[in-house]
């Protein structure tokens, strides 16, 4: 038995004291508490001040903690259940999200969900009537933990219940917890007798084990003939390992001609993951008969486990063998069957399965517990209610971090929040601190010690109560640059060391507060800066130019009169355009111009000449002529797409044709497979470097295969950058008028207009399909009644495992299956609905190098080379369809030992 735990969820200043066997249920909206049918307590949210509450009704669902739900505004914040837990103690976490259409709008919200500073899962509602359900564990490492609703793309963000569940013992262990978590992607009940999940009170730690009837909603296809099922009312020994229920245990299904193959679709994967199978011989065997059976992955003996004989692996029946891999990369379809050995008399038999994804634990920003120390100083006002972590996964609204991976907190904007009583000694721990806004409150007291704030520039104290003396402390700090104190009850003497720096610096309505009266000081106000109006761009196939004219910068040494007004930083026009630049003299300009003689074109912010240099080459000079701050950053950023588009497509000539025109599906010979896959693997090293190796990202948005161009060496390369857009200032989407060609087009971005990294994703899975199949993106002919389109032909083939009917009959058998089903599956993936459940193109990339690897080893086995065979066979084993997880290998900052390389079995 579970000792029992004690939680406390808080809501602005309250705190509710729960017991209840270490659950925590969460009727989210609710007004009342109550105990439901199965005997779990819900527990109303009414006293959270944040988000309103709707009331719902959906058909055929009757549970009261489904009637309602909390929703929040559609803003840049985020909104937070902060939970009490026990320290070192493992815990299920439970959302659920049903909709219901309660804002009366039938826009299907898409929302990001978080633990602390992790991003857990995007949420995207498909549809109104049925329950989004996301399940976490995690080792718990502080007292308490917050789950974030943030992000949202359509719709508002909202959550239907919150649950708790605390583990006890050793469940769930595993050697990488304190790293990351494990999110649940499947949990199922072989054989079930119905569509119902198991859960409380048949489990005890109310976990949810889904019908394998349910194959809508566990994807379970590719069902072998003979697969029956089979059930027992005999007690089952479980205390072990995991500990499923025993009602789960109970039931299972056997196959009867030899086989259990089953193709299951994993959300959230490809990834590393957790898998378990749960085993218990519930019939009874005749003297004499046996049940031995391999788990075996089509293509990757590496992978197959030794033979299980459940009745001797558990020591008898209705007993307990859970055999399984701690640490497994599994792709986003999984494919696994089990099969009798030749010695066997019957058939396999499973129970359960259990496969979860892990999670990269963020560790959160540097100032997290100093900040929580200040907002627990101000926890039953509005703005101290956002929760979780101050940075990430969103930040605040009132502060700003850096980017670093463990961000610091560079302003603090506080401005007439009606703080009262001392300034935070919080504030002066903030070693980060740039900016700091607390003016327009009733602050009383001193002016703390700010010296260990190195990189503090912008001090706004204005109009509060502060009082004593102006610190001299101030003088100390080496970038303060603006320091505004008018309006306070401050007296003593102006310290002379502020009086002598180049500061804006603004004592006024400080009636007691003066400068010393031995010698008239002055001071150096600095107002700002002008650029000058005339801003050039120089680019040709390998140099550009971004010319400022000279800053000019007023330096008025005047006594300090009326107050300045408050001026915060802003942040300077990207530096990356202006790296490996080449500059020229404007008269240079001038000359290559005849004076800006020739205008070839124009835009919203800049005019483009025509010119030719003293060497001949010819060039484009664009001239910004709209001076706003927007027009500067725009065209900076133009910069940076020019600088890339001309550098990437000027290296050598390739013919203007595409890869397809040469593979068509009604020609007798055409390119073969390997070269498709090597056409496909430049082409999505020249999307990464857009995506990765550009600052800010480029986002081609128009990818298609007309647009892969191929050299005489049959070398691809990315063409026609002309719809190009650059995702700025780290945004998680660009708002676009929507371009693009139809058939390539990502149905995201056409239906919400945000245009995103995955929407070239989506494109490239499309280019993939046509390298597979050899067919045009849309065909009137190629793809039957049902069917518009290549991604919704090829989608209902390999989803039903039948891949071969996508397979360019012209490429015969000069393939190997393997590496077709990594690239199919790969591209169903890139071809998902919503971007969010789209791989990186990084990851695209890696699966298309994994396949050519398969496609080579397989050439050396056809010539004998099996030392060749050998170096390669366990790498490709652990990159089972997905491969491009390998979390050794993608983050550098982790510390998992070379074991990770491995899959780890128990």
């Amino acid at each position: 038995m579970r000792s029992p735990a004690f939680f406390c969820a808080r809501y602005a200043n309250s705190f509710f004291l729960l017991s209840a066997s270490g659950f925590l249920s969460f009727d989210c909206g609710g007004k009342d508490n109550f105990t439901d049918k199965l005997g779990l307590a819900w527990i109303s949210d009414e006293r959270l001040i944040l988000g309103d509450t709707a009331t719902i009704s959906v058909a055929n669902e009757t549970r009261k903690q489904y009637t309602t739900l909390r929703h929040f505004p559609a803003d840049d914040r985020k909104y937070c259940y902060t939970m009490n837990v026990i320290s070192r103690a493992r815990y299920l976490v439970r959302a659920t999200f049903l909709y219901g259409n309660f804002d009366n709008n039938n826009v299907y919200p898409k929302f990001d969900i978080s633990l602390g500073a992790t991003h857990w899962s995007t949420i995207v509602i498909s549809d109104a009537n049925t329950i989004e359900v996301r399940e976490l564990i995690f080792l718990a490492s502080d007292p308490s933990v917050a789950v974030c609703l943030s992000n949202a793309t359509t719709g508002q963000p909202f959550i239907s219940t919150l649950e708790l569940r605390q583990f006890n013992g050793s469940i769930y262990y595993t050697e990488y917890e304190d790293q990351f978590y494990l999110s649940v992607s499947a949990r199922i009940n072989f054989g079930a007798d119905s569509d119902a999940p198991i859960r409380y009170p048949d489990d005890p730690f109310d976990r949810l084990w889904q019908s394998d009837s349910l194959k809508k909603a566990n994807y379970l296809v590719d069902v072998a003939p003979g697969t029956v099922k089979v059930s027992t009312h005999m007690p089952i020994y479980v205390n072990k390992d995991e500990m499923p229920p025993q009602k789960v245990m109970q039931t299972a299904v056997v196959g009867t001609n030899g086989s259990l193959t089953y193709r299951l679709n994993l959300d959230g994967f490809p990834g590393n993951g957790w898998a378990m199978t749960y085993f218990a011989e519930i019939e009874e065997l005749d003297p004499g008969e046996t049940r031995k059976f391999r788990l075996l992955l089509p293509g990757y003996p590496e992978l197959s486990k030794a033979i299980v004989d459940i009745r001797e692996n558990a020591q008898g029946n209705y007993r307990l063998y859970e055999p399984g891999f701690t640490n497994l990369t599994l792709p986003f379809v999984l494919s696994f069957k089990f099969g009798k050995t030749s010695d066997s008399t019957r058939g396999p038999l499973v129970n359960a399965m259990e496969i979860s994804k892990y999670l990269e634990k963020n560790g959160g920003s540097l100032d997290g517990g100093i900040m929580a120390s200040l907002v627990s100083r101000y926890s039953s006002v509005d703005w101290a209610q956002e929760g979780g972590d101050p940075c990430l996964p969103v930040r605040w609204s009132w502060v700003v971090c850096n980017s670093d991976p463990q961000p610091r907190i560079i302003s603090i904007n506080l401005s007439k929040r009606n703080l009262t009583g001392n300034i935070p000694l919080e504030l002066a721990k903030l070693t980060g601190l740039v900016e700091l806004w607390l003016d327009g409150n009733s602050l009383t007291g001193p002016i703390p010690d700010f010296t260990g704030c190195a990189n503090l520039k912008i001090i706004h104290l204005e109009n509060n109560q502060l009082s004593g003396e102006l610190p001299s402390s101030l003088t100390d700090l080496p970038s303060l640059r603006e320091l505004y104190v008018q309006n306070n009850m401050l007296s003593g003497t102006v310290p002379s060391g502020l009086l002598s720096k180049n500061l804006v610096f603004n004592y006024t309505g400080n009636a007691n507060l003066h400068k010393e009266s031995k010698r008239r000081n002055h001071i150096i106000i600095i107002i700002g800066a002008t650029v000058g109006a005339a801003v050039l761009l120089f680019a040709t196939l390998v140099s550009c130019l971004f010319m400022h004219k000279g800053e000019d910068k007023s330096h008025g040494q005047e006594e300090m009169g009326l107050p300045l007004p408050p001026k915060k930083l802003v942040s300077s026009l990207n530096d990356a355009a202006s790296e490996a630049a080449h500059c020229f003299t404007f008269s240079e300009i001038e000359d290559a111009t005849k004076k800006f003689e020739k205008k070839i074109g124009s835009g919203g912010f800049g005019v483009v000449y025509y010119g030719r240099l003293k060497d001949g080459r010819e060039v484009a000079v664009k001239v910004l002529t709209n001076d706003s701050y927007q027009g500067k950053r725009e065209f900076s950023n133009e910069v940076i797409v020019l600088k890339v588009s001309l550098l990437y497509n000027s290296t050598c000539k390739y013919t203007a044709i595409s890869f397809l025109s040469l593979c068509p599906v009604t020609r007798e010979r055409s390119i073969n497979w390997v070269k498709r896959l090597e056409i496909a693997e430049d082409a999505a090293k020249g999307i990464e470097y857009l995506h990765t190796g550009c600052v800010p990202t480029i986002i081609h948005r128009d990818l298609k295969s007309s647009n892969i161009l191929l050299d005489k060496h049959m070398r691809a390369k990315v063409s026609d950058f002309g719809l190009s857009k650059l995702a700025v200032d780290g945004g998680s989407h660009v708002s676009s008028i929507v371009r693009g060609t139809v058939g390539y087009l990502d149905p995201e971005y056409y239906i919400s207009q945000h245009l995103t990294d995955k929407s070239d994703v989506y494109s490239f899975g499309v280019i993939l399909l046509e390298l597979i199949s050899g067919q045009e993106a849309i065909s009137s002919e190629s793809f039957g009644v049902n069917c518009r389109n290549i991604v919704q032909w090829a989608k209902l083939h390999i989803e039903s495992g039948d891949i071969q009917g996508i397979i360019d009959p012209s490429l015969g058998n000069d393939y190997d299956i393997q590496s077709m089903w990594k690239i199919a599956e790969k591209a169903l993936m890139c071809v998902q609905p919503h971007g969010n459940m789209r791989p990186p193109i990084s990851e695209v990339l890696k699966e298309i190098q994994d396949a050519i690897a398969i496609e080579r080893e397989a050439e050396a086995a056809r010539e004998g080379n099996s030392d060749e065979i050998s170096r390669h066979s366990m790498f490709s084993s652990l990159n089972i369809g997905m491969g491009s997880m390998d979390l050794g290998a993608t983050e550098q900052h982790l510390s998992f030992d070379e074991s990770i390389a491995q899959p780890t079995a128990r």
